[in-house]
């Protein structure tokens, strides 16, 4: 069969064109907002709280089912609070309450480690902008404050502690999704700016928890004496409890509509803070 018979393919990767002129593949290019690195991030941060599920998942919903059944005990004979009943009352404060904890703890820690084990290098060298990267660890950890939140009630149900019937499935959405990101880009604030545990510990004792124990979670905030109680207005996570607590009892303390403007604002401060602590490299760049 004589020469030229069938055309000749060119073999692209020898041709100095398609190798950088020098034997180095193209760089990969990509567009206005790099969805790939975005979505590894955001596996890498779902897929390290999933391969310890027994602490990150099942510990909380234990935690929380303990506290459902020490309330019942120690108040066998409560009444309604705000015209619900007892159990149903406290139940979907617990749930927040494990909403909240888990999506701060998944972002703190996350960027705490990566801190301590000189391993953030791992996501300041990849070509992810501040953005990117203050997407993907929020959602992470949005991630895992859902999930803690979604297995939480359903067990309470399922023990039958309370009714969990829903009375508004936008107003769980929404709080459930506010909520986590609100937390999560907390925990991703202070995991920058911790050192070392003792500084999130420090966080979390002194301003976390003060904060959500005096929100409303197990009582209604009535029982304040002024100014306490018009105080408690202010608190953040007085807004989300009773949101999500009239998710499902459509009972509510205070004004729904300025709660939910609140809980957005916060967190979408929250969130370009994130960014711009993180565009500005404030102790993870050397």
């Amino acid at each position: 069969m004589m020469d030229g018979a069938f055309p000749t393919t060119q073999d692209d990767s020898t041709d100095p064109a398609s190798t950088g002129g020098a034997g180095f593949a193209t760089p990969r290019e990509f567009g206005a907002f790099n969805w790939v690195g975005l979505k590894t991030l955001y596996m890498r941060e779902v897929r390290r709280f999933m391969k310890v599920g027994t602490q990150t998942l099942l510990a909380p919903v234990v935690s929380a089912l303990l506290f459902m059944v020490i309330f019942k005990l120690a108040f066998p004979g409560r009444g309604d609070v705000n015209g619900v009943p007892f159990g149903d009352f406290i139940a979907p404060g617990i749930v927040m309450m494990a909403i909240l904890n888990n999506a701060f703890q998944n972002s703190s820690s996350s960027m705490t480690i990566a801190k301590v084990q000189g391993n953030t290098v791992d996501f300041l060298m990849p070509p992810l902008s501040a953005l990117e990267l203050t997407v993907g660890f929020l959602a992470g950890a949005a991630t895992r404050g859902i999930l803690v939140g979604a297995v939480t009630m359903v067990a309470i149900g399922l023990m039958g502690a309370a009714d969990i019937s829903i009375h508004s499935i936008p107003a769980v959405i929404y709080y459930s999704v506010i909520a986590s990101f609100f937390m999560a880009a907390v925990g991703l604030l202070g995991g920058i700016w911790a050192e070392k545990f003792d500084h999130l510990a420090a966080i979390t004792n002194f301003v976390i928890l003060p904060l959500s124990m005096l929100s409303g979670t197990f009582y209604p905030i009535s029982v304040f004496v002024e100014p306490f109680q018009t105080l408690s207005h202010f608190n953040p996570f007085f807004h989300l409890i009773d949101g999500f607590r009239y998710a499902f009892t459509g009972a509510v303390e205070g004004e729904l509509l300025v709660g939910a403007a609140v809980s957005f604002g916060v967190t979408l401060a929250l969130s370009v803070t994130c960014w711009l602590v993180l565009r500005s490299g404030y102790r993870l760049k050397a």
